[in-house]
């Protein structure tokens, strides 16, 4: 698969950074034992550093890759820093809760909500699969829940209501711990089409690209948050042709979530 993360060791071999840009994995890392040994491997590989910088500009993906991504980084001995450099929504806001400190550019957002699938099948099969659903909402709200010292009552509401914050907003609630200031930079490339999954994202406008390279990714900058608290966002058009190559694959993985979890039997 292609690899959407990056490590860096640094010269004076007590630090490293990861770059998590773009969409967290194309696949479902659920019975995939490849890709998560890489990710560990890479990470390992960086040594017994004292400090780890992770940079996250993602639009999401993944639900199992993020919470994999998460321990792993729990996990890691090193004191770590996450900053949200454009965007860090769904999946991509759940790894971001391993930081010891996390840092907000001004201008970036997080978003959270209820893990989201598209079934076919009979009644069993949706049974099945909004139990496993459910399972995964109330793991991903203990995980917002521990780090920001809210009650998991109040995390199912804003994820249920699929919640953007603003760097202030993130602060004032516990998903991130300061703001700084930092130049806006063009969000992970089609962003505007992954939005489109979403129910409320944010505007969007095309970015001006600074070199050839960036105006073939076709990057869209953040918008600046409004002042007047209108929090009501334009839900963008949906492309039929993406959304439909999107539920083929999510269809996929939900077949392997079900047969994973339930040993290939229905529900009921």
């Amino acid at each position: 698969m292609k690899k959407f993360w990056e490590f860096k060791a640094l010269a004076d071999k007590k630090a490293g950074e990861l770059y998590l840009y773009g969409e967290i994995s194309d696949i479902s890392w659920m019975d995939d034992t490849v890709t998560p040994a890489k990710f560990q491997s890479e990470m390992s590989a960086l040594g017994d550093i004292k400090n780890l910088n992770i940079y996250v500009n993602s639009p999401g993906g993944d639900v199992f890759a993020g919470i994999a991504i998460f321990s792993m980084l729990k996990r890691h001995k090193a004191y770590k820093t996450v900053y949200i450099d454009g965007i860090a929504a769904s999946a991509a806001s759940v790894l971001a809760m391993a930081g010891n400190k996390i840092v907000m550019l001004k201008g970036t957002m997080q978003m959270i909500h209820n893990a989201w699938a598209a079934v076919v099948g009979n009644r069993d099969d949706h049974e099945a699969i909004v139990s496993v659903l459910d399972r995964i909402d109330e793991q991903l709200a203990d995980i917002y829940s521990e780090r920001t010292g809210k009650s998991k009552e109040d995390i199912k509401k804003w994820m249920s209501a699929e919640r953007w914050m603003t760097g202030e907003e993130a602060v004032s609630d516990g998903f991130a711990d300061a703001i700084e200031e930092g130049k806006q930079i063009a969000a992970c490339a089609d962003t505007e089409k992954y939005f489109a999954r979403y129910k409320n994202p944010p505007n969007l406008k095309p970015a001006e690209p600074t070199t050839p390279e960036a105006a073939n990714k076709g990057g869209f900058l953040l918008p600046k948050p409004a002042d007047n608290g209108d929090e009501s966002q334009p839900v963008a058009d949906i492309n039929e042709y993406d959304q439909q190559d999107a539920l083929k694959e999510q269809r996929k993985q939900l077949y392997r979530m079900k047969n994973k979890l339930y040993g290939g039997k229905k529900n009921g």
